[in-house]
């Protein structure tokens, strides 16, 4: 085993790495009964965080 093969990242760790960077999330949810679409859904998502470096797109609210 490699020194990257046994490295362990705690979870909290890999939530900071990724919301750092941001995370873009995408779906598509179909029920159907007998063959036939009745609800579709499509999910679109970015989660990522905000500080003083990195502003919230939609701008100061107050």
């Amino acid at each position: 085993m490699t020194v990257i093969e046994r490295r362990e990242i705690a979870l909290v760790d890999l939530l900071d790495r990724l919301l750092a960077g941001g995370v873009v999330i995408t779906g598509d949810i179909t029920l159907r009964i007998a063959d036939v679409d009745l609800v579709r859904i499509d999910l679109n998502a970015l989660i990522s965080s905000v500080n003083a470096q990195v502003p919230a797109p939609w701008g100061d609210s107050t």
